[in-house]
Order: C-alpha cells, then structure tokens, then sequence
C-alpha cells in the first residue's frame, strides 16, 4: 500500500469549497490536474474521469463513487483493467478551521502493481494534488467572497 496526501487552508467556509469541488462541470476550466469529471456524485455511479498529470501524460478512468458526505467527503474508487492489479482510493476531506476550511486530498494505492505504477506516476501524482489544491483554494475563495 502507499498513500499520497496533500493538504491545503482555504479562506472560505467548508459549503463554498464543496461546492466547487462539486461543480463537474467546471473543472475543465480551472483544474490542473483533474480536468474532467462527468457523471452524478452519488454512491455506486460510475464516473468518467480525465487526469492530467503535470509534465507527464494524460489518462481516463471510469472511477465507482464510494462516499458522498456533503461538505465533508467524497470519494471514488479506481480500478486498471480490473480489480486487483492497480487500485486506488481517492478520497477528498473538507474540515471546518477557526479561519475557513482545510481540504486534503488523498489516495491510498494497493495491489500487486502498486510498487511499479508508484515509481512512474508517484512524484507527478503529488504535484497534481498540489497544483489542484491551490486552484481550488482560489476558485472557492473568489467565489466565496462573491457570496459574502
């Protein structure tokens, strides 16, 4: 198993970042790294998503959604080819703080090719979430404050 994490404070309360991070369809317009989510955020559907990671390539997945927690988490569970060689959680955590909300994004890899695809994708997959998180961050603050 490995896990990768990354963690950001955003300025606005937890309902803002929720939904802009629940707004599917412009991701495209402000997501580095996750550039498409189509589908419904409903446990057991299936998603389509389009990841971009930075300096590296591109990919598609058919993610199952897994948890659904408004304002607090959402989370899919991905699969390569089936179930068993490649998994991973992706799990986004939003936090009520004294100054606004904390948003961590992780995902737990497991699996027999676990160690392989960690060596290829592992750092870029880190900086994706980095990269994200702080388009996210600006995203949710401006809205935030359009709504204040």
């Amino acid at each position: 198993m490995k896990k990768i994490h990354s963690e950001i404070d955003i300025n606005t309360t937890p309902d803002v970042v929720w939904d802009t991070l629940m707004d599917f369809q412009s991701h495209q317009a402000w997501n580095p790294f996750i550039v498409k989510i189509e589908g419904e955020a409903k446990v057991g559907s299936k998603l389509s998503v389009r990841l971009q990671l930075p300096e590296g390539m591109a990919s598609s997945f058919a993610p199952t959604v897994t948890a659904v927690e408004a304002n607090h988490r959402f989370e899919w569970l991905g699969v390569v080819a089936f179930r068993g060689i490649f998994d991973g959680r992706h799990q986004f955590a939003i936090e009520p703080t004294s100054s606004g909300t904390k948003l961590t994004q992780s995902e737990e890899f497991t699996r027999i090719l676990t160690p392989l695809f960690m060596r290829m994708i592992g750092t870029k997959t880190r900086s994706g979430f980095e990269l994200m998180n702080r388009a996210l961050k600006d995203r949710a603050e401006k809205a935030g404050a359009k709504k204040g």
